[in-house]
């Protein structure tokens, strides 16, 4: 794995930022082919897109230096590197909020907006954690079992040691994840459940596998990683999501068939 692709010039190529661009540029267009198949206002996913991308870089940001306060009071200089460290809850929270003010901003309904992009950044994150294996981060700990990767030029992960390949196996997962979400919107009955089921997913994945990280700079809550402490939480906010939205759903079929019954009675 090597992060530094190739080279014109004084302008170098690296992985992870060509599949970050990769996974984002993916993101928009899908959302918006979707948002036109669906009869939405597509012309605004490109503002959406980068209100959310905008939000999503602060959250990131923000969350990954919460996690390394200790270290930042110890040395504030660590302030300046603002192109190095981020964590993905921060960024999937700071993108949430972001696409949320957006809506409120243009009267759009957010819960069908948020159905709409969240099998994007599903897709986003698989290319993202390539990009993660290019660079090294992210990795696993340490193993004798034949699964597993070697780095020899990372800047992040231990050179020379056999580790847990997380980064491909995030990859797959997040891939996988994008599919059946797509899957999920064709047969959802009610707004808000196809976000619902991403945060449901996303979070028992990611829970289960920072059990296998072997990167330390990530928090602790107690015994969890801070990843761990705060997929808790979104996993019960995604599983309410799916079921209230279920449950109001259900309500209004009922009702219809009766408000309908009661208007033929009055005619």
């Amino acid at each position: 794995m090597k992060n530094d692709l190739f080279t014109i010039g004084q302008f170098t190529v690296h992985g992870y930022g060509l599949m970050i661009a990769i996974g984002a540029i993916s993101a928009y267009i899908l959302a918006e082919y979707r948002a036109k198949r669906k009869g939405m206002q597509h012309e605004l996913i490109f503002n959406l897109f980068w209100w959310c991308l905008g939000g999503g870089i602060i959250g990131a940001k923000l969350l990954y230096l919460i996690t390394q306060i200790k270290n930042i009071i110890a040395d504030p200089s660590l302030l300046l590197h603002f192109s190095e460290g981020f964590v993905v809850y921060g960024g999937i929270i700071g993108g949430i909020l972001a696409g949320y003010l957006f809506c409120l901003k243009h009267k759009l309904s957010f819960l069908k907006y948020f159905d709409l992009v969240m099998p994007s950044i599903a897709l986003a994150q698989g290319f993202g954690r390539v990009g993660c294996l290019l660079a090294g981060c992210c990795y696993g700990e340490e193993t004798s079992h034949a699964f597993s990767l070697v780095f020899h030029e990372s800047k992040f992960a231990p050179n020379g040691v056999h580790l847990i390949p997380t980064q491909p196996l995030s990859s797959i997962l997040n891939f996988v994840h994008f599919a059946v979400l797509i899957l999920i919107s064709k047969r959802v009955k009610a707004d808000g459940q196809v976000a619902g089921f991403y945060l449901i997913f996303y979070s028992a994945g990611r829970f289960i596998l920072e059990f296998f990280r072997g990167d330390i700079e990530r928090g602790k809550v107690g015994v969890l990683s801070t990843s761990q402490f705060i997929a808790i939480f979104l996993f019960l906010i995604g599983v309410g999501i799916v079921v209230v939205r279920g449950l109001q759903a259900k309500k209004v079929s009922v009702e219809a068939p009766e408000a309908e019954a009661e208007e033929t009675e009055e005619e």
